[in-house]
């Protein structure tokens, strides 16, 4: 059966919500519902590490803690469900840090261009007390907490018909980006003209050709099928994408102790799987993409890197704090 839940359910939730956080007694001898609303498909291992969370907590609670997700963008778009999230109409989302930029801005540091190395340099940042520094302010003044940081990929440039090969070729060229002013200014740093675009509408926005291309990890462009709308794959490993798990901190500390440390068990685990299956399946998929029609093109990396670096992290210093930029890339 198909669960459907509207901006208005939602709303609803958050009141009922309220009524369970203060009765602390009833949410002890009650089931746990938690709702967890996902941007991408069903098929992504982003969603499969919340089903595999999911399972393992309603297994070791007996039952008692429910985790249901919702996929695809069924409660909206990435914005809509962070904000459901903070308002406690929602439990759970995940989102990348740009995107969370939204409600603290300092935020995008953590997605910014050519700042990580790989995944396990990427994995630092968890432990880092400019990372501390920034979950607490979101905690207090969003009503919003990161409890992991997950690996999502390496991000690299698509095209439908215009062969790519270095930044000269992106002048003019209509690049689809999150709705984030860090990938926007990369964007323009290249040349391109930057098309922010909600993820559910990629698809179809490719196909009719309203932009000329987009940026994702293989993972992502292999899942929601853009290899069918778009027939260069270019190389350019301009970001490694961070995905943080995000909860409604008074949900959260509203949880007994002994449950917030099970999730938090069920959680890490299922995110080293999300983590170790995406790096499989990276490794794998420039030639499944390639077996689907797609042109690989393997581009002089720091063609791409050099504009970039020259332009944003000046650009948003002010935002990230002095230095910071640096100190990250320096873990």
């Amino acid at each position: 059966m198909t669960i459907t839940i509207t901006r208005r359910h939602l709303m609803q939730g958050a009141a009922i919500a309220g009524v369970t956080l203060a009765s602390p007694t009833v949410l002890r001898a009650q089931a746990t519902v938690i709702r967890w609303g996902e941007l991408l498909a069903a098929s992504h291992p982003q969603v499969q590490m919340v089903e595999r969370a999911a399972k393992a907590v309603k297994e070791k609670s007996g039952g008692r803690i429910d985790i249901q997700t919702f996929a695809n963008g069924q409660l909206g778009s990435g914005k809509d469900m962070m904000e459901a999230v903070a308002a406690g109409a929602l439990q759970f989302t995940t989102d990348g840090a740009g995107a969370l930029g939204a409600f603290l801005p300092q935020l995008t540091l953590v997605e910014a261009p050519y700042l990580w190395r790989d995944a396990a340099h990427l994995a630092k940042v968890a432990t880092s007390p400019i990372f501390t520094r920034m979950n607490d302010e979101l905690a207090a003044k969003r009503g919003m907490r990161m409890l992991n940081v997950t690996y999502y990929g390496k991000r690299h440039l698509t095209s439908g018909s215009k062969p790519i090969n270095g930044p000269g070729d992106m002048v003019g060229f209509k690049l689809r980006v999150p709705p984030v002013d860090v990938f926007r200014a990369m964007a323009e740093a290249w040349g391109a003209r930057p098309t922010p675009i909600a993820f559910p509408e990629l698809y179809l926005s490719l196909s009719q050709g309203a932009v000329d291309g987009q940026e994702n990890p293989l993972p992502t462009i292999q899942s929601a099928k853009l290899y069918e709308v778009q027939k260069f794959l270019i190389l350019t490993e301009h970001v490694l994408t961070p995905r943080m798990m995000i909860v409604n901190d008074a949900f959260w500390k509203g949880l007994p102790a002994a449950d917030r440390t099970l999730l938090q068990g069920a959680l890490d685990e299922a995110a080293a799987w999300q983590d170790k299956e995406l790096l499989a399946q990276e490794a794998g998929l420039v030639a499944t993409l390639k077996t689907a029609g797609m042109t690989v093109v393997q581009p002089d990396v720091e063609a791409w890197r050099k504009p970039v670096l020259a332009t944003v992290p000046a650009k948003f210093e002010e935002r990230w704090g002095k230095g910071a930029f640096d100190t990250l890339k320096a873990l």
